[in-house]
């Protein structure tokens, strides 16, 4: 049961990933309109995560590292609950 319910979150958190990625390739895309209810979801579940890591590493210089800090913290996460 335990293993089950592991993976679940495992898929979820892999599924957050995929969302993640998606938010920052976006944002490459100087044009678009956050305000529009796809992009401001995709803002909303993204954002929370990422400002811990900025408060954890602040951007050097014009680059954000934080997308990396919270893909390694995914990736230990996603990794520790499919080895239950």
């Amino acid at each position: 049961m335990i293993s089950l319910f592991a993976s679940f979150l495992a898929s979820l958190v892999s599924l957050y990933k995929i969302v993640l990625f998606v938010r920052i390739l976006l944002t490459w895309i100087p044009s678009l309109d956050w305000r529009s209810p796809i992009l401001r979801f995709l803002d909303d579940i993204t954002e929370p995560v990422l400002r811990i890591a900025r408060n954890l590493i602040p951007p050097v210089g014009m680059f954000d590292l934080s997308p990396i800090v919270v893909f390694l913290a995914l990736n230990v996460l996603e990794y520790l609950l499919r080895s239950l």
